[in-house]
């Protein structure tokens, strides 16, 4: 699967749609994280593509101090509503590699779904240079899952008959393959320590209309030709509905944590 950064900005034409279908993040992952970069109560988190904050809220209802970085001026308004409660979290619009970095500010870094928006070579050497000596950085994705069922093999077949040059998300990737690309580009960057993987399994329940609702915030549909979407999006959901209108999909969460080696990489 090959990146087009080109599509980074998508998530802000349906800004509230994702705010309102993208899944959250295990508590198991966020409790991870926290004990082995060992952040301080008091700590400083600098957050990534924040989004509409799903991965804001679990560290700053911990009492952590967040600076959230979000490209996207919808979603960054999202982010700062939902994280109203939690004055500790500031959310500031602008993209990664534009936002005048603090050097050696933060304890943890984090970046959930969205640092493979940003050049490797550019976005590595930037987080590293943001942290403190003793800080780390914690990047986590969710890795597509092909649930292997009746329902979802219906569904390979609308996808097949309708848009066959189109990836069903569920098969774009796998763990795998993930976890070969991100532990290259630590590597390459030359910024960091020995790499922490971690796989996180879980499971959602998911009606017809959040089901295609959800598809509805994926770059890769967002580009399709109207017509030609919805015709898919008609086909699956007559699919969901033979199978009761609501399934059970499998989610797989993958985190790479490592601590901070060389500023100056």
């Amino acid at each position: 699967m090959s990146i087009d950064r080109t599509r980074r900005i998508t998530f802000e034409e349906v800004a509230d749609l994702y705010d309102e279908t993208r899944l959250g993040y295990p508590e198991a992952l966020v409790d991870d994280i926290i004990a082995l970069s060992r952040i301080p109560p008091e700590g400083h988190i600098l957050e990534i593509g924040c989004g509409s904050g799903n991965a804001t809220l679990p560290f700053a209802r911990r009492g952590y101090r967040i600076t959230a970085i979000e490209l996207g001026e919808r979603l960054a308004a999202l982010a700062r509503h939902n994280c109203r409660d939690y004055p500790r979290v500031e959310v500031i619009t602008s993209s990664f590699e534009d936002w005048p970095l603090p050097e050696g500010k933060f304890d943890l870094a984090i970046s959930a779904d969205a640092f493979h928006w940003i050049p490797p070579k550019v976005g590595y050497p930037k987080v590293a240079r943001a942290l403190k000596d003793t800080g780390s950085v914690a990047f986590f994705w969710r890795a597509p899952v092909d649930p292997a069922t009746d329902w979802s093999r219906a569904i390979d077949e609308v996808y097949k008959n309708v848009a066959p040059g189109l990836d069903n998300p569920d098969k774009s990737f796998d763990a795998d393959w993930l976890v070969g690309v991100i532990s290259e580009n630590f590597a390459k960057s030359g910024c960091f320590g020995p790499l922490t993987v971690g796989k996180y399994p879980w499971s959602a329940s998911l009606t017809s209309e959040h089901y295609l609702n959800l598809l509805r915030t994926y770059s890769s549909h967002r580009v399709m030709d109207e017509a030609l979407r919805e015709r898919l999006y008609e086909g699956i959901r007559e699919v969901l509905e033979r199978f009761g209108g609501q399934v059970t999909k499998p989610q797989m969460t993958v985190l790479f944590w490592a601590r901070v080696a060389s500023h100056q990489c």
